[in-house]
């Protein structure tokens, strides 16, 4: 039975994740532990931890109560993260410290002590959730792609790090996924009905990710359309800026 870690385990995209995971022993961590026992009742091998991720010692603490409890970390899936829109020069410092310290900083953590284990063992896989948004910027999603860019960075020089100590890692970059996200980062709704058309629906999401797992797969770009986009960026960056301007601003 594999052991699997799940961050944000309160999120839809985890709820779509765990569904699909019926023979994992899985480590579910969050902000509520009832929360988490309550909508993972269903599941025959789930733990649930109430832990605040960016609190270094306290994951450190968590993870090692892991391994004591249920053996080596077989996959981990970074799944916490939020956003926030708006004007680069009306948000704060304070904002910009807390999204990368959940967004960057914590994930980073998470990698660095069980990317160690996983390391000495010779075997396992790391999977970031990111964003298409860290490849692709748009108006008004300055904080948001930036901690996107950095975690796509991050994972890339760690992946070139295992690459030979028999340890995957996969960064995951859907664009905007039909969940509960928008009502934080968009709650006007004005952004999420210029992007109706891109919306991936959340059990497609969770597929993806689920099949890849235990495979050396480098990324899962989702949907095609803004994968494509992705790749036209890159050739023609004016032309691009320009659509990104008139189609996706607004937020």
């Amino acid at each position: 039975m594999r052991n699997i870690i799940i961050t944000g385990a309160g999120g839809d995209l985890a709820q779509a994740i765990v569904k699909q995971l019926p023979d994992a022993r899985l480590i579910l961590i969050g902000r509520e532990a009832a929360l988490l026992e309550n909508l993972y009742a269903f599941h025959p091998h789930k733990a649930c931890f109430q832990l605040d991720i960016c609190n270094e010692r306290a994951v450190a603490a968590c993870l090692q109560e892991v391994e004591q409890r249920y053996g080596a970390i077989d996959v981990l899936i970074n799944n916490a993260g939020y956003a926030v829109y708006d004007d680069f020069d009306c948000l704060t410092t304070e904002e910009a410290r807390k999204m990368f310290e959940v967004n960057v900083f914590a994930g980073m953590t998470f990698c660095q002590l069980v990317g160690h284990s996983m390391k000495a063992l010779g075997r396992g896989h790391i999977v970031n959730i990111v964003s298409m948004s860290g490849f692709l910027a748009s108006a008004k999603s300055s904080l948001y792609s930036a901690s996107k860019f950095a975690m796509i960075g991050y994972s890339d020089a760690i992946r070139l790090e295992l690459a030979d100590k028999g340890v995957f890692v996969t960064t995951v970059n859907p664009g905007p996924i039909a969940t509960k996200f928008f009502k934080q980062a968009d709650p006007e709704g004005t952004y999420l009905k210029s992007i109706k058309p891109f919306l991936i629906p959340v059990d497609l999401v969770a597929q993806k990710i689920v099949t890849a797992l235990g495979k050396n797969v480098r990324e899962i770009n989702l949907p095609r359309t803004l994968a494509f986009a992705r790749k036209f960026y890159v050739l023609f960056p004016k032309t691009a800026d320009f659509l990104a301007r008139t189609l996706f601003n607004y937020k």
